[in-house]
């Protein structure tokens, strides 16, 4: 099935599987990315039925559940960025450094432009050393919760 691209599992936990396929064309992973879901599905039998949800093109895969990519859900499809456990998608990071790099994604994937993004940064962090940086995009605001009966009753400490 997938030899000629040189099909090969690049991540994988309970609930999903990622292949890299080589220089197949966007038509040539879908069609595949469905015949693998088909012939998982048939080899075990119910109640295991794979499902083939989208194709990832670029994609960055920085370790396990953290990952960018331009997702297609079909082959005419123009792409949305999708990102998962990065800071973009993480409410523990400050507003800009989501916003810096959702930005720098976008320049990456979408634009395909790497000596863009690099520029985009090095203004954002010359820009945050001048002073130019709105301090409110530097706020984290996190709850705190002292135990499981008094957050169930509203006492919750906040910080700002």
């Amino acid at each position: 099935m997938g030899k000629a691209f040189n099909a090969r599992v690049i991540y994988g936990d309970t609930d999903s599987v990622m292949l890299t396929l080589g220089g197949a064309s966007m038509t040539e992973a879908f069609s595949l990315g469905k015949e693998a879901a088909e012939l998982v599905s048939a080899a075990f039998g119910a109640p295991v039925k794979m499902e083939f949800e989208k194709v990832y093109f670029p994609f960055l895969l920085m370790n396990k559940k953290r990952y960018a990519g331009l997702s297609f859900g079909s082959v005419e499809d123009k792409g949305k960025l999708d990102f998962k456990g990065i800071e973009v998608v993480r409410r523990d990071w400050c507003l800009l450094v989501r916003q810096m790099v959702e930005h720098s994604l976008n320049l990456l994937l979408r634009e395909r432009s790497k000596e863009r993004a690099v520029a985009y940064v090095r203004e954002s962090v010359t820009a945050l050393r001048s002073g130019r940086v709105d301090f409110r995009l530097l706020v984290i605001s996190k709850a705190l919760v002292r135990d499981g009966a008094e957050a169930r009753r509203g006492a919750i400490c906040r910080i700002n």
